[in-house]
């Protein structure tokens, strides 16, 4: 079982030009899911939902678009810490935990990708998402 803390980063529609940016600059192998690739129409089909620059060196980097549903970038929230792993127990401690005197702000619960997805601010101001594989479970 393993657990990664990631930088995940916020744009209102430029996530693919800063990603495939970084790839350039950082080099390393860039995958891009749109909101279309899982069902969204209209607009928000092209924006990206989520994208994963893996360089060589072994840094991962992660980005989303928001939707126009989801308002525009919040100063101070373009940059998120993610906590993703297929610890499921480890990490629902660790939201437990950090969620104590925060905000939820999207409960931790199965998603349409098959993994366990919620989101939080802590009592320090400080925005956590979690993205807990299923995979291996039942």
């Amino acid at each position: 079982m393993s657990v990664q803390l990631n930088a995940y980063l916020n744009f209102d529609t430029t996530t693919r030009e800063a990603m495939e940016f970084y790839r350039s600059v950082l080099g390393g192998t860039l995958e891009v899911m749109t909101f279309g690739d899982y069902g969204a129409e209209g607009e928000a089909a092209t924006l990206v939902m989520h994208a994963q620059l893996r360089t060589d060196d072994g840094f991962v980097l992660m980005a989303s678009d928001r939707t126009p549903e989801m308002g525009a970038v919040v100063p101070g929230e373009q940059t998120l810490l993610c906590l993703n792993g297929d610890d499921v127990d480890r990490l629902h401690r660790w939201w437990e935990g950090l969620g104590e005197g925060g905000q939820v702000h999207m409960a931790l619960e199965k998603q349409m990708w098959g993994d366990e997805y919620g989101d939080l601010t802590d009592r320090f101001g400080q925005r956590w998402m979690f993205n807990i594989d299923l995979s291996g479970r039942a």
